[in-house]
């Protein structure tokens, strides 16, 4: 499939109408992740481990979904209810949320630049970049501490203060089975994110004009949350995620000719 040659003036795509979010989805966003996170949890008390295992991974894209969200102000929440978002689900999902933003917004700077640490797995085979296993979070996390202002270390190094007290009280004054299990698959969630966050959607795209993939079935759509409308993302990163699709559509309309490089 040949690379989408496309003006640089994406702002003819009408998009400002799809930045805010209506009350019912700013709930129906934040409680998406629960249900997984507790069939997953249950699931882990019944010692059904392969199953919860599915649902643990469905929770960490679906909260990659909401945090993601976050980095952009895309929630529908003011900026001090969207950070203790952050603070809440870098406990839940191990990191910290806002050194992993950090980065992010740096990749929306310079993306797929020697600058851009958040893409050193696109840079790689998939296999490579599964390979990067915790390298990949613990390189995010040491260039946030070293590179963020005062304002955000002090976030990066609160999240990280509290996943060191969790991870304490489950070794010690808590060490239930089920809560090691979470633990341990949100670790394993960690070092996989090198592939299925970064690889996934902007693999093989250096030197393109628009150095990122997207989706177009419904159903793979809904499949990933949405996750994978990652072009249309890059376009206009204020849009919050339940919109992308119908973003996707009208660039569609707006540029018909043109075959996007699809990450499925």
């Amino acid at each position: 499939m040949g690379e989408p040659q496309v003006e640089a003036d994406g702002r003819q795509v009408p998009w400002r109408d799809l930045v805010g979010l209506r009350p019912v989805e700013v709930v129906r966003e934040l409680l998406l992740p629960l249900p997984w996170l507790a069939g997953s949890l249950l699931l882990a008390d019944q010692g059904l481990y392969l199953p919860a295992l599915a649902l643990s991974f469905v929770f960490f894209l679906t909260g990659l979904r909401i945090v993601h969200g976050g980095f952009h102000g895309a929630l529908g929440l003011p900026r001090r209810t969207t950070e203790i978002v952050l603070v809440g689900f870098s406990q839940l999902m191990l990191g910290s949320m806002h050194a992993v933003r950090w980065n992010h917004l740096r990749h929306h700077r310079h993306c797929l630049a020697d600058e851009d640490i958040e893409a050193m797995g696109a840079r790689r085979s998939a296999w490579g970049a599964i390979r990067l296993g915790p390298v990949f979070p613990w390189r995010l996390h040491r260039a946030a501490l070293a590179g963020a202002p005062p304002q955000e270390r002090w976030w990066i190094t609160t999240e990280l203060a509290g996943n060191a007290a969790i991870l304490a009280l489950v070794a010690t004054v808590l060490p239930h089975p089920v809560l090691a299990y979470h633990l341990l698959a949100m670790a394993a969630g960690q070092c996989l994110t090198a592939f299925f966050a970064v690889w996934t959607v902007h693999h093989d795209c250096t030197g393109a004009d628009l150095p990122a993939r997207t989706i177009r079935k419904r159903l793979r759509a809904m499949l990933t949350f949405n996750m994978l409308f990652h072009l249309e993302h890059h376009l206009y990163p204020q849009v919050p995620t339940p919109h992308l699709p119908l973003l996707a559509r009208r660039i569609d309309d707006h540029w018909p000719q043109v075959r996007w490089l699809l990450v499925w």
